[in-house]
C-alpha cells in the first residue's frame, strides 16, 4: 500500500466484545507483520459498556475522527435490546448522518453481526444485499423491508460496504478485506498468527456440516462423523465404517440415517465439499491436490459435485468464481 490505511472501529453501547476485538486483531498482526494500518477507536456514547458487563475507558467521539478515502469503519455488533430502543435511534441519529457521509466520501463501511443494524438505520443497505447473525436474519429483513438479505452468506460485499454474520465471522471478514489488500500469502501469515485453524470465504455457509448432523446422543454416530472429519482422504467401505462403529452395515444405516437425517455418503460428500471450500483459500495449493486431500478422485469430480451441490443449494456461489484452473 502507498499509503496508511486507517481502520476505525467503532465502539458502540452494548457492544459484543469478540465482534470488536476479533478484526482489531487481524488489523493489530497484519502491522506486526509489515503493513501500514492506523488502529482508531471512537464511539457515539460515553461511557461505553460491552453486553457482557465490560467497562471501556475513554474513546474518541466519531466527531473528531478524520477519514481518507480507502480507510474502513468497523461497525461491531450489540445487545438487540439496545438496538430495538427508541433510545438506539436518537443517541444514534447523529452518528447515523456521519456514517452516510463517510461512504459518500469512498471510506468502506464493515458490519459484523448485529451492527448490520446500525447501516440499516442509516440507511446505507437499502437495495443492497448484505447478512447478519442466522438468528437475526429475519428481523432484519421484516425491519428493513428495502434490503436483500443473503441467509446463507458468512459475509457479503456490496458497492464498498461489507456485511458479515455473527462473531467469528468478523475475523473471516477481516482476513477477506487484508487478502484484497495484501494478497494471500501474506494473510495466511497473519491467520497463522491468529491459530485460525480453518480460513472460511465466502464461499462458506453460515450453516456448519461439523454442527448441524450432531444434534443427537448416539456416542456411536458421533464416533464415525469424528472419524469421517479426520479422514476424508481415506477411501472406506460401507464395511470398514460397520467396523469402527461397532455395528452391523445395515444397523449402521439404519442407525446413521435416523440420527443425522442423512445418508452416510450424502454426509461425507458434504464433509468433502466444506474442506474443499476452505482449502481453495490457500495459496499454492493446486485444485488436483486440494481434490486429493478431500478424498476426491480428481479435480474433475470435485468440480462437477461442487457445481451440483451450487445449483440445488440456495446459496448460488458459482464455482467458476473460484480458482478452477485444472
Amino acid at each position: 500500500m502507498s499509503r496508511v490505511v486507517q481502520v476505525v472501529f467503532v465502539v458502540p453501547p452494548w457492544v459484543h466484545v469478540l465482534d470488536l476485538t476479533g478484526p482489531v486483531q487481524v488489523f493489530y498482526e497484519a502491522r506486526e507483520y509489515g503493513a501500514s494500518y492506523q488502529l482508531t477507536y471512537c464511539s457515539f456514547q460515553q461511557p461505553v459498556t460491552s453486553s457482557a458487563g465490560l467497562g471501556f475507558g475513554s474513546v474518541l467521539p466519531f466527531e473528531s475522527v478524520s477519514t481518507q478515502p480507502g480507510d474502513y469503519i468497523f461497525l461491531p455488533g450489540m445487545d438487540m435490546e439496545y438496538i430495538r430502543s427508541a433510545q438506539f435511534r436518537e443517541e444514534g441519529s447523529a452518528f447515523f448522518d456521519w456514517l452516510r457521509r463517510q461512504h459518500e466520501q469512498g471510506v468502506y463501511l464493515c458490519s459484523v453481526c448485529t451492527g448490520a443494524f446500525t447501516l440499516a438505520q442509516a440507511g446505507l443497505l437499502d437495495g443492497r444485499k448484505c447478512t447478519t447473525h442466522w438468528k437475526r436474519l429475519d428481523e432484519l429483513q421484516t425491519n428493513y423491508p428495502q434490503l436483500n438479505t443473503q441467509p446463507e452468506k458468512l459475509f457479503v460485499k456490496d458497492n464498498g460496504i461489507y456485511t458479515s454474520a455473527g462473531v467469528t465471522a468478523g475475523i473471516d471478514l477481516a482476513l477477506a478485506i487484508l487478502e484484497e489488500q495484501q494478497g494471500p500469502l501474506f494473510t495466511t501469515q497473519v491467520a497463522r498468527e491468529l491459530v485460525v485453524y480453518f480460513r472460511r470465504g465466502e464461499s462458506h455457509s453460515q450453516k456448519s456440516v461439523y454442527l448441524d448432523y450432531r444434534n443427537h446422543m448416539n456416542v456411536a454416530i458421533h464416533q464415525l462423523q469424528d472419524w469421517l472429519i479426520a479422514n476424508l482422504a481415506e477411501k472406506t467401505t460401507l464395511g470398514q465404517l460397520a467396523e469402527i462403529a461397532s455395528m452391523s452395515i445395515r444397523n449402521l444405516t439404519r442407525t446413521f440415517r435416523k440420527e443425522t437425517g442423512t445418508t452416510i455418503n450424502a454426509y461425507t460428500t458434504l464433509l468433502r465439499l466444506e474442506l474443499a471450500r476452505t482449502l481453495i483459500n490457500n495459496p499454492g495449493i493446486t485444485m488436483d491436490a486440494i481434490a486429493a486431500k478431500c478424498g476426491f478422485q480428481d479435480a474433475r469430480q470435485l468440480r462437477r459435485i461442487w457445481q451440483k451441490s451450487d445449483a440445488t443449494t440456495s446459496a448460488r456461489h458459482s464455482f467458476s468464481s473460484l480458482r478452477i484452473s485444472l
